[in-house]
């Protein structure tokens, strides 16, 4: 086939249509006008024969013709990418670009200071962290959205056999008390005090409270018993509450290093109960790696680089059988 039916310009806007539900904002996010949009649209539906969206509603619905070309050129995209940042490293780390995922906890708190010490030593390579779900992130690498990635959760069983995942470091759930609870200032508490307590939790359908309900049930601790005064929604949102005296909650200790310094809370040890995560680092050992991404895992990942970083011998398996099998989403 000599002619494509369709251009690299074209399938940017049929992504940026679906993204953004109608042509008008599609337009605005390409700094196009938007009948410019609607002609591109107009003539790549001539060139296939097909229709590509359904008008009659008050949202730009895609075809059934329309979801496919999406799934493809979204690839064909990604490529286009990828082949890009293969020629900027022909400048060798001069440039370039490095695109590292994050679930929420580790986006949030630990990610930031592994980019800087990278960017100390790399100042001209441009990085990007894109932080969302460990399901969202897994699969923004395995699609090869994103180079590698540092999560707190389970990889969706579907891409097991996609991507490397190896165990990065552990990360311990803390139990916080309000500064003025006497029970934060003693060396550890009984078990039985944890249900004098008032707790702050996240929503009871979140990954982290279930798994912290299933340690303590195997600690001979009824989750239950607990008093849950309040549920809220984001750890920030949390640590504020128990700052201001509003109960005690269990957080990653990553999230609390400053306050716990600062003295605006306490880490109250509990006897006989340690509430572990396994942080992993992940990567798709059949996408092209940049030699930025190479540069980080020498630099501030050296296990994962040592682990996997030979795809030939590791073929995706050693990694597989060391990941823990209690790990939560954060």
């Amino acid at each position: 086939m000599s002619d494509l039916p369709f251009t690299l310009d074209q399938l940017r806007i049929l992504k940026a249509i679906a993204a953004e539900g109608s042509f008008k904002r599609a337009a605005d996010s390409l700094y196009v006008s938007q009948p410019a949009v609607s002609l591109q649209v107009q003539n790549l539906e001539r060139q296939l024969d097909v229709p590509l969206f359904d008008r009659g509603g008050r949202r730009a619905q895609l075809t059934e013709a329309g979801h496919l070309l999406l799934n493809y050129g979204d690839k064909i995209l990604t490529l286009c990418q990828e082949t890009c940042r293969a020629i900027e490293d022909l400048q060798n780390l001069q440039g370039g670009t490095l695109i590292i995922g994050a679930s929420q906890t580790t986006g949030t708190y630990l990610l930031p200071r592994m980019i800087g010490a990278f960017r100390e030593k790399y100042p001209d390579v441009s990085v990007q962290l894109h932080v969302h779900s460990t399901r969202r992130t897994a699969w923004s690498v395995a699609n090869g959205q994103v180079d590698l990635a540092i999560i707190g959760g389970e990889v969706p069983a579907e891409l097991n056999d996609s991507l490397d995942v190896v165990p990065y470091a552990e990360d311990e759930l803390a139990l916080i008390v309000p500064s003025s609870y006497p029970l934060g200032k003693l060396g550890s508490i009984p078990k039985e005090d944890i249900y004098k307590l008032k707790f702050i939790s996240l929503d009871s359908q979140s990954t982290i409270r279930k798994v912290i309900d299933q340690v303590l049930t195997r600690c001979d601790i009824d989750p239950k018993r607990l008093k849950i005064e309040m549920e809220l929604n984001s750890i920030e949102a949390i640590k504020n509450a128990v700052q201001a005296g509003l109960g005690a909650a269990f957080v990653s200790l990553s999230a609390i290093e400053k306050e716990l310094q600062m003295g605006l809370m306490y880490r109250a040890q509990i006897e006989g109960l340690k509430i572990q995560r396994t942080l992993s680092a992940i990567v798709n050992p059949n996408r092209y790696r940049s030699k930025a991404a190479d540069a980080f895992c020498s630099e501030i990942l050296p296990q994962f680089t040592s682990y996997t970083w030979n795809n030939e011998t590791m073929n995706g398996k050693k990694n597989r059988e060391a990941a823990p099998t209690v790990i939560v989403e954060s």
